[in-house]
């Protein structure tokens, strides 16, 4: 088990050694549990982005950087992108378990019959500004969901099992619908004959005028892509809503204030970032070469985005998987997109280059999803937020896990104060 104690490590501090407890995880992950060590010693550790910092532990999500593992509750990655649909993903991921096929029928009955959002709430989309980016318009959304739908409040379990179900359901909705207000177009409302992702492309593409059915390869491709973005431990935004519910704020304002936190370009805005970088490079006449040579230039602010990964030091397992479904959609779509050339081939003469193979720099997940993504007509601008539908059932997972600890410890991370010490304030008039 995770917090199994198997050995103890010692520190000494200004003469003194304490010892302290060791912890082994269910796959072999080794930590010191220092939770004492201020009140032993009066000292801190020193870990700038909690890298090598474990805060919590976790039954939900594996990730082994150096061989580029990733499995929820268990099963890789690949296998579930494979073999399951996003809503059986999610389910595994809130539920522990991948569910049955009454379990798989009633659970999409039941995100079928929450997927409407609150009529009054659609007027809130006519007073965004039609430039507003889709990620301020889903972060304020969410956190409105709580005004609308209070019955959280009262703590019940059938309650937090109503309000995930409710979350899960209405967030695609919420998204499509702010695609649809940025292009001034009517929304779309969701159907009960529609499966969760053929829901969602439809209330995005459908129109008074456009009426096509779903491309059931484009369903698929979306099942598959939501199930890589579903979890990956304890990420900045993640941590973020462990954070946020360690307050005791309610679901709605936690994952809200990690949708905010996805937004970052550092984070979730990756893939969007990687599209603006690839047509950069075309718009330059597509010299790879000369975008590797500036990445390479510590002289240069330009970076090889979709590329490293805070974690993995291999492959990205995940990359692997959406290169697969970006070339399956291109194939069945019977397209060709100069992009998609411009990123095999500046993948293929980076990892031939010793400066990435030195410094670990494979692909990671951003760099192909924004391909496919394109391709299925999502916006730049839109990216990130297909990332947070997708990342939903393992930020609802991570809350729920620090709910059931009980009374959850308050995230209060110390610091090194580097300030100046004492002083007195002079008066106004002697101040120079």
């Amino acid at each position: 088990m995770g917090d199994k104690t198997c050995d103890s490590a010692t520190l000494t501090v200004d003469g003194h050694t304490v010892s302290l407890p060791m912890m082994t995880g269910s796959e072999g992950e080794r930590a010191v549990d220092i939770r004492h060590l201020r009140r032993e010693t009066g000292v801190i550790t020193y870990d700038p982005g909690f890298a090598n910092t474990g805060d919590c532990t976790s039954d939900i999500t594996y990730i082994d950087g150096e061989h580029g593992v990733l499995r929820y509750r268990g099963y890789d990655v690949e296998d579930l992108a494979d073999h399951c649909e996003f809503v059986e993903v999610a389910y595994l991921l809130v539920h522990g378990s991948l569910p049955n096929a009454q379990q798989k029928a009633e659970y999409s009955r039941l995100l079928n019959l929450h997927s409407l959002i609150h009529e009054d709430m659609v007027h809130f989309f006519a007073h965004y500004p039609d430039r507003a980016h889709p990620m301020a318009v889903l972060s304020a959304m969410v956190v409105s969901l709580s005004s609308f739908y209070p019955e959280l409040g009262e703590n019940r379990r059938e309650d937090i099992d109503m309000t995930v179900t409710r979350l899960l359901s209405k967030l695609r909705t919420i998204a499509a619908f702010s695609y649809k207000k940025s292009l001034g177009e009517p929304i779309v409302y969701p159907r009960h004959d529609m499966k969760y992702c053929e829901n969602f492309l439809n209330m995005m593409f459908n129109s008074p005028v456009v009426k096509d059915p779903v491309n059931p390869v484009l369903a698929d491709a979306l099942n598959q892509l939501l199930i890589l973005h579903a979890d990956h431990e304890q990420n900045c935004s993640s941590s973020v809503v462990r954070a946020v519910g360690s307050a005791d704020a309610n679901l709605y304002a936690s994952i809200s204030a990690g949708i905010c936190a996805l937004w970052g370009p550092l984070h979730g805005g990756a893939n969007q970032h990687v599209i603006e970088m690839l047509q950069d490079i075309r718009a330059n006449g597509g010299k790879v070469d000369r975008a590797i040579e500036r990445a390479k230039n510590r002289d240069d602010s330009f970076r090889l985005m979709g590329f490293g990964h805070r974690v993995y030091k291999s492959y990205d397992p995940r990359a692997r998987v959406a290169k697969k479904i970006c070339k399956s959609v291109m194939a069945a779509l019977n397209r060709q997109d100069p992009l998609l050339d411009i990123a095999q081939e500046l993948e293929a003469k980076a990892l031939a280059d010793p400066y990435f193979q030195e410094r670990n720099l494979y692909p990671n997940v951003d760099f192909y999803t924004g391909l496919t993504y394109r391709q299925m007509g999502i916006p730049t601008d839109m990216l990130t937020v297909m990332f947070a539908i997708g990342r939903l059932p393992g930020w609802i997972a991570q809350w729920l896990e620090l709910r059931s600890e009980g009374e959850p410890k308050i995230a209060r991370p110390r610091q090194i104060y580097t300030g100046p010490g004492l002083r007195t304030v002079v008066p106004i008039e002697e101040r120079p």
